[in-house]
Formats: C-alpha cells, sequence, structure tokens
C-alpha cells in the first residue's frame, strides 16, 4: 500500500534535529526523501555520541543514536556544493523535488545559488522551507540558535524547574530538545499546508519558520496567564499554577503523578485517599478554592500517599476513575503493557548492526498507514541510485565526480 505522501520528492539540506525531524515525518508518510550531505562528514549528528550504534560484534560503529533518531526512511546522497559543479547538482535536483527543507544561517545557501528565489525560477512549484533560530528577519536574523539557548531566550526555563525557595531551585531545560521537535513539527504542518495550497494555486511558496517563534508559540497558557494578568508566571517545579492538585506527590516506595482535572475527580480521590471530608471543605471544594489554597492542601495529600506504595496507588485510583500515572524511566518506558501493545519500539535492518531499534511513529492512518522502508542511511549510501535514477548520470560520470571530490 503507498504511503499518503508516497507522490511526493523531498529534498532535505537540513541538519541536526527541526529539519530532520520534519524530513522523517514527510519520509514515513511515504515521500522520497533525500538527504544531501557533505562528503566524508555529513549531518553533525553523526558524530555527535556515544553512544553509537553496535555491530554485529558489539564494537561501536560509526552511527551516533543521536542521528538514527530523526533520519530513518531516508535515502542519503554526498554532494560538496561550494564546487560549482556541486551546486549545479542540487539545482537539478531541486528542479525535480516538490519540497526542500534547509536549516543555513539567513541567506547562507544565496551564495551558492541554492536560495529560493533561484530555485523558484527553475521549479515554480517548489516549496521551500527554511528553518532557522530567529527567522528571515528582525533584529537577530543573522544569529545562530541551538534548543537550548531558545529555551531560555524563548522563556520555557523560565517556567520549568523548582520554585524559589526549594532545595535545587532554579531554571531548568527540557530532557529532550523540545524547541527543536516542536518546530519539525509546526515545519511539517506548514508543509503540507502548501502542498494543500499548491493543489489550488499550481505554485509553492516559501515556508519561514523559527525556532524563537515555535518556542514562544508554544507555551500556550502559561502565555496567556502572562498576557492577561501582567505577571509573569513562576517556577513550580512539577505543579501546574491553574490546576490543583496536579502533580507529583511521594508514595510508600518512590512516587507517582496525580492530575485532578475536575472537582469529581477530586471528590473520587479523596474518597480513595479516606479523606472524603476534603471534598466539601470551602477551602478545597472547587478547583479556584485549591489553587488559592494550595499551600495547605499539598501537604495534606503528601501525608497521605506516603501508606501506599506506587502500583497501589495508580490501581486503586484508576479504577476510581482518577487519572494518575507512574515517573518511569526509560527501560520501564519500552516495558510497559501499554507502549508494547501499541508497537512503539519497532527494528529495521541495518547493513552494519543487522537491525537497528527505532522509535515508531505515533501517527496512525486507517487507509495510508506509515511503512517503514530502511533505516537511516549510511552517509553517501544512495549517491549512486539517486543521481542515476533522478538526473540520469551515468556511473562513469559519477566516478569522475568522486575522483574531483564534487561526491
Amino acid at each position: 500500500m503507498a504511503g499518503a505522501l508516497s507522490h511526493l520528492r523531498v529534498l532535505d539540506l537540513s541538519r541536526v534535529l527541526a529539519g530532520p525531524w520534519a524530513g522523517q515525518i514527510l519520509a514515513d508518510l511515504g515521500a522520497e526523501v533525500i538527504k544531501v550531505e557533505r562528503p566524508g562528514v555529513g549531518d553533525d549528528t553523526r558524530a555527535w555520541g556515544p553512544p553509537f550504534l553496535k555491530d554485529a560484534r558489539g564494537d561501536d560503529t560509526c552511527e551516533a543514536s543521536y542521528f538514527l533518531a530523526a533520519n530513518r526512511n531516508k535515502q542519503s546522497i554526498t554532494v560538496d556544493f561550494t564546487q560549482a559543479e556541486g551546486q549545479r547538482i542540487v539545482r537539478e535536483l531541486a528542479g525535480k523535488a516538490d519540497i526542500l527543507i534547509e536549516n543555513f544561517k539567513v541567506g547562507g545557501l544565496a551564495a551558492y545559488g541554492l536560495d529560493y528565489a533561484t530555485l523558484k525560477a527553475l521549479n515554480p512549484r517548489l516549496i521551500y522551507c527554511s528553518i532557522t533560530g530567529f527567522g528571515q528577519d528582525g533584529p537577530y536574523a543573522k544569529r545562530a540558535g541551538y534548543d537550548f539557548m531558545i529555551q531560555g531566550l524563548g522563556g520555557l526555563m523560565s517556567l520549568t524547574g523548582r520554585a524559589d525557595g526549594e532545595e535545587g531551585a532554579g531554571p531548568v531545560k527540557v530532557g529532550v530538545a523540545l524547541t527543536d521537535i516542536l518546530t519539525g513539527l509546526y515545519s511539517t504542518a506548514a508543509i503540507l499546508a502548501a502542498l494543500a495550497s499548491r493543489e489550488q494555486t499550481g505554485s509553492g511558496q516559501h515556508i519561514d519558520m523559527a525556532l524563537l517563534d515555535v518556542q514562544v508559540a508554544c507555551l500556550a497558557n502559561q502565555a496567556m496567564n502572562y498576557l492577561t494578568t501582567g505577571q509573569p508566571p513562576r517556577r513550580l517545579g512539577n505543579a501546574h499554577p491553574n490546576i490543583v492538585p496536579y502533580q507529583d506527590f511521594p508514595t510508600a516506595d518512590g512516587d507517582f503523578i496525580l492530575t485532578v482535572g475536575n472537582d469529581g475527580q477530586f471528590r473520587k480521590f479523596c474518597e480513595v485517599a479516606g479523606h472524603a471530608e476534603w471534598a466539601d471543605d470551602p477551602r478545597f471544594a472547587s478547583n479556584q478554592a485549591r489553587v488559592a489554597h494550595r499551600a495547605e492542601l499539598i501537604p495534606l495529600i503528601r501525608q497521605a500517599t506516603v501508606f501506599k506504595t506506587t502500583a497501589q496507588w495508580v490501581a486503586v485510583l484508576g479504577q476510581a476513575g482518577v487519572p494518575c500515572g507512574p515517573i518511569n524511566d526509560l527501560q520501564q518506558v519500552f516495558a510497559d503493557l501499554q507502549v508494547q501493545a501499541r508497537g512503539l519500539r519497532i527494528e529495521l535492518p541495518h547493513p552494519l548492526a543487522g537491525t537497528v531499534p527505532q522509535v515508531a511513529s505515533p501517527i496512525r492512518l486507517s487507509e495510508t498507514p506509515v511503512q517503514y522502508r530502511n533505516a537511516p542511511p549510511l552517509l553517501g549510501e544512495h549517491t549512486e541510485q539517486v543521481l542515476q535514477q533522478w538526473l540520469g548520470l551515468s556511473a562513469e560520470r559519477i566516478a569522475e565526480l568522486r575522483v574531483v571530490g564534487v561526491l
């Protein structure tokens, strides 16, 4: 069965995470995605290890785990487009592509004749997605931007971490490069919107994506908390600014998360916890009251939750319809029965390791499901194949280009 985007060709000139993440989503949905990399070096994340994938003997390969996270279902070609012949090759590939993704500094590709204006003249249907730290204009446009820096600059770290006055207080970044991931998701949505527009107009367009824009947009309710009050939200650790109780609590053998979303759930929790009177206490009877009296309620709950284990709380509260859950490490995540039932770990054949583990796509389409066609590619693994199929280059011409260092 063909994928939903199997009729599309994508030229992925991006590196690291945000752009490759968008490219992998398109590839999972069936698009033919060609990853253009520097000869002998490749995507920066190929070297971002350890850890590296192990081969059949248990030795490290040159394939970093980081790279393997964002490049499934792609084909890799190596082209040095600092050389004129390399520029010509990439321009010809772009002329046959539907989508191009790049994350070079603003104006960086113009020197090579690979900017949007140049490629649009060659291929008016091309959808050209530029991903940068700060966008194509504004006072920061020329700056480089990395996820960690943007988490700080864009306000996320001001919301993440223990509250002032607590032990270990201070801003903390999210444990994955979340701004990059979100930018990849927004970029994918923008690309699909541009494709829908192209069906109506016949023309492609330029997409200007910025990590900072995405980070600010994803502040969500916290941004609105500030915009409607003028008061910057403060760090609350694992607590929620608008809902109580909605945080972690200690148990007899660790901690668990309690996420009470309404007053009915709170009453059920109180009954299970053996404190039905809390639900009728005017200080706690409504969420608004619980937020106002957070400092009084939370210590009472913490005193009650330590008398059962995490598993016991999850079982009894789950039966009562009160949302809660454990705090799993990744070993526990991939051992979880629901994670296994949903098939979120998969294995793909790999030329060096035999197989490589992957995290499955969360997209479930009934008629055009995601297909896992190939593992993240070796550097330049598909150069000959792509140049022959897309551009009709002969084996002899490809060999000549290798000799002069273009490929």
